[in-house]
């Protein structure tokens, strides 16, 4: 796979990303459900632990939500003996910056998209083909499949222990310059393509490129700064990180393309975990399960109020219906020639079993 490229957050960046962030804190909390009840037993007494744990998006989101509710389950289970000490809004650094940290034991534990962690298992580029998982069912299959599981056990060895995997959710493109319904309007014909900022992931680059559009890697704490200042036209995230970070002030357009599908993997560092008694790993891992579902149901509920809030907000946004969804489909096939041998097509067709499996049920 091509080397993450990799970027530190812009002072100009984290003061946009702050200042969204305060403007988020207000308004912007749907009727979530509540965590579940904390159930099992306490654990023994094996030392006190404090876990620094870094993520990308802002207290409002669902992983944030779905974070602190993890370090409860430890607390509460360990009688205050574990706690986590969370950091939203990429405090710490970008994805690849913390997933550096967690092999080199400066961090605890991580969130990232499984894109940039790619670089570590090549087979997660499986999640960034485009319109592989159809609906949200199909994708909490495959991430609950003994295929994943094989994922995140691959990690092994490369200095990240890798706990569950949960919903970073369909992506969603956003650009300030026009509405986009077909790839022609991605690429833009006579005035040009649209220039989207990329997580540094090659499967990306190559849809936005096959598209007609000019990928430009960038380092999330650096994005809102960028759109507001016209380096890139736009971006794709799922409807909860554009509301959250507050993408609808400078960008003018959205399009329901749901292109691609990507999860979270909550992580350890392999030093931290191997400093923890067994009892305690086990109950790090549980309440990482516990908590990734939990993520998955605030993400499932957060996603179309998201959208909604974007339109009222200004945002001017486009449901494409299966005929236009078609033809991007069409449009990024090349994609699929190109990365299936690469990824595994055996691999591949593993997946589309459990999708199909899925929608038959």
């Amino acid at each position: 796979m091509t080397p993450i490229w990799r970027s530190t957050l812009t002072l100009a960046g984290a003061a946009s990303l702050t200042f969204g962030v305060a403007l988020s804190a207000q308004a912007q909390t749907p009727d979530l459900s509540e965590p579940p009840a904390i159930d099992g037993d306490v654990v023994g007494d094996h030392g006190s632990v404090t876990i620094r744990m870094g993520i990308g998006l802002a207290e409002t989101s669902p992983q944030y939500l779905s974070s602190q509710y993890f370090a409860d389950i430890l607390e509460e289970r360990s009688e205050g003996r574990i706690t986590v000490n969370i950091f939203p809004n990429s405090q710490l650094g970008d994805d690849v910056q913390m997933m550096e940290m967690l092999q080199t034991g400066t961090l605890d534990m991580s969130y990232p998209s499984s894109s940039p962690a790619t670089t570590y298992v090549e087979e997660l580029a499986v999640f960034d083909l485009p319109f592989l998982l159809p609906t949200r069912d199909a994708a909490v299959a495959v991430m609950n499949s003994d295929v994943a599981q094989g994922m995140l056990d691959a990690f092994d060895g490369t200095g990240i222990k890798a706990l569950a995997f949960s919903e970073n959710g369909y992506r969603q493109l956003s650009n300030s310059a026009r509405a986009v319904e077909s790839p022609e309007d991605v690429a833009g014909m006579d005035v040009g393509g649209l220039t989207i900022r990329t997580m540094e992931n090659p499967v990306h680059l190559s849809i936005w490129q096959t598209l007609g559009a000019n990928p430009t890697p960038m380092a999330f704490g650096e994005l809102f700064s960028a759109m507001e200042q016209g380096v890139v036209d736009g971006q794709e995230n799922p409807w909860s990180t554009i509301l959250t970070s507050n993408f609808h002030e400078v960008q003018d357009y959205g399009s329901e393309t749901r292109h691609v599908y990507t999860p979270f993997i909550m992580m350890m560092s392999e030093r931290t975990w191997d400093r923890m008694d067994p009892e305690y790993q086990e109950l790090v891992q549980d309440a990482a399960r516990q908590s990734a579902a939990y993520e998955i149901q605030l993400s499932t509920e957060y996603d179309d109020w998201a959208r909604e809030q974007l339109e009222e907000r200004g945002m001017q946004i486009t449901r494409l219906d299966d005929e236009q969804i078609a033809a991007f489909q069409e449009a990024v096939q090349p994609v699929y020639d190109e990365w299936a041998p690469r990824i595994g097509e055996d691999l591949i067709e593993q997946i589309q079993g459990i999708v199909e499996e899925s929608m038959n049920d």
